[in-house]
């Protein structure tokens, strides 16, 4: 390199470092421009010294009651009966702590925002998380249930174990399962984060509102949606892309409609193939009915019903040039 050249490269440097210079300079007037913005009503902020629930942290302790409801499936050492009673005392440990706290947060937050009386809510956020932990037999056995269903439902799964580790159905509906517990206990925010992430990682959209029974499978997953007031029953199939969801609904749903049965019930024993949307409160599929594939239901079918499109007109077209 020329001498110069090295006294150009050196001056441009020095020009682009009085740039940056008069750019950054620009910084905490934007800076006081957002901090003022926090300050309108039509934002959502949450700046004040009381924290809020930790998303992360809902998530890790989800991460960490899948390992508690399927015990050595996704533990990071090997589970064994000698090291069974230390491994379980110290996951049970640790997910109370992270529990309670987080539910803690939740009904302060609560408390906070809307300007609740005082609910105690460190005791709640204990008492809470052990009834929730003293649940986990029961939440254990109703897993069981869905993974055999879809495994005696499935000729392509190899094994109870496959479906554990990588049936994205069964992953939903386990936090599900979790959060419709946390949701019945009354449990503010952590329900509704846990199965909005569970959807962001299947496709698959359960509402912890949802009641849901026993044998419950959801095959292929993705696309599928159930709504908050969703009732359904034992031993269901559903397949990808149906939604169980509300009618139409106007713009001051929210406040009229809210806590109002909005969505359909599922009778025990029902099938619903891909693409079926059934929406609306008084729509009851009956037991042992088949809805077909890319149907569209907003009224009651009876029980041992089949409900299935006309057959569509195909048309079959030369694709040879000509």
């Amino acid at each position: 390199m020329s001498k110069e050249d090295h006294h150009h490269n050196d001056a441009t440097c020095k020009i682009d470092v009085q740039t940056l210079t008069q750019y950054r300079q620009q910084l905490p007037r934007i800076v006081d421009k957002i901090i003022d913005n926090c300050d309108e009503d039509t934002c959502y902020t949450h700046i004040d010294y009381e924290p809020i629930p930790s998303r992360a942290s809902v998530i890790d302790i989800i991460k960490r009651l899948r390992g508690i409801l399927f015990p050595g499936y996704f533990s990071s050492e090997k589970l064994d009966p000698i090291n069974m009673g230390y491994t379980m005392g110290q996951a049970v440990s640790q997910i109370f702590d992270l529990l309670s706290e987080q539910i803690c947060l939740s009904i302060r937050h609560d408390c906070f925002r809307y300007d609740h009386e005082c609910t105690e809510c460190t005791d709640q956020g204990h008492e809470l998380a052990l009834t929730f932990l003293e649940s986990i037999p029961w939440l254990r056995q109703v897993l069981a249930t869905d993974v055999t269903a879809a495994y005696q439902g499935d000729p392509a799964a190899k094994s109870h174990d496959e479906i554990i580790f990588s049936y994205p159905g069964i992953f939903a509906l386990m936090v599900y399962r979790v959060a419709h517990k946390l949701h019945t206990l009354e449990v503010p925010l952590l329900p509704r984060i846990m199965t909005e992430y569970a959807h962001s990682i299947t496709g698959i959209d359960i509402h912890p509102g949802a009641t849901i029974g026993k044998g419950f499978v959801i095959d292929h997953g993705t696309g599928v949606v159930i709504g908050e007031t969703t009732h359904i029953g034992d031993n269901v199939r559903i397949y990808q892309g149906v939604t169980l969801g509300a009618l139409s609904l106007p713009r001051d749903a929210g406040e009229r409609l809210r806590g109002t049965k909005r969505h359909p019930t599922i009778e025990d024993g029902v099938i619903i193939y891909s693409g079926a949307t059934i929406l609306g409160g008084d729509t009851v599929i009956g037991t042992h009915s088949i809805v077909g594939g890319n149907v569209w239901i907003t009224s009651s079918v009876p029980a041992n019903t089949k409900v299935i499109m006309n057959e569509p007109e195909l048309k079959y077209m030369s694709s040879k040039p000509s």
